[in-house]
């Protein structure tokens, strides 16, 4: 026999009330009820960062979460983050940086420096590795995807330069010492 819970939230700004089972994860009710298939199902015990989404503005695995404790919250998935057909900085920073690669954890990466930059603004590359550092990337895109992450924190909301160029406070391009070398670590 399957309890089931009456729960409301507002999703992607859109409040919606549904019954679920009770052992049901926010990843399950978000994709299989509510059909927002951008976060990803993989790992399943929190370890990827694939089914990050926000709860609240905080970053969470939604694997880890069950529906019902998300009841009264307001959750941010990927398909949240464009606004009126207008893509989010933060994406259209990926996609100019070419960070998307397979695109399967681009999702939860997205959430993720979402949350990171709504806590730090213009934040370092160590900022960044360590505000990403529970999102894992299989095509190994790490150095686009902090490089995406820089560029869209040189933005404000809507798309346009916050940050002036030579500006003190600008968040430099990542450090090319560091760039990975492709004869070891191909791109």
């Amino acid at each position: 026999m399957t309890t089931s819970r009456q729960i409301e939230m507002t999703v992607n700004g859109r409040t919606r009330s549904m019954a679920i089972a009770a052992h049901h994860t926010l990843l399950e009710v978000l994709r299989d009820d509510l059909g927002l298939t951008g976060t990803k199902e993989c790992c399943l015990v929190g370890e990827c960062g694939a089914c990050t989404v926000l709860v609240d503005e905080v970053s969470v695995d939604s694997c880890l979460v069950l529906a019902a404790e998300a009841d009264g919250a307001c959750v941010t998935t990927v398909e949240g983050l464009a606004v009126g057909g207008r893509l989010h900085p933060l994406q259209q920073a990926f996609l100019d940086t070419g960070a998307v690669q397979c695109g399967f954890c681009i999702p939860g990466q997205l959430i993720a420096a979402r949350a990171l930059l709504a806590r730090s603004p213009h934040p370092s590359r160590a900022e960044i590795e360590e505000g990403l550092a529970g999102n894992l990337c299989r095509c190994a895109g790490y150095e686009q995807i902090i490089e995406a992450v820089l560029a869209a924190a040189a933005l404000d909301e809507t798309g346009d330069r916050a940050v002036a160029d030579g500006d003190a406070h600008a968040p430099a391009m990542g450090d090319r010492a560091s760039t990975p070398n492709a004869d070891v670590a191909p791109q």
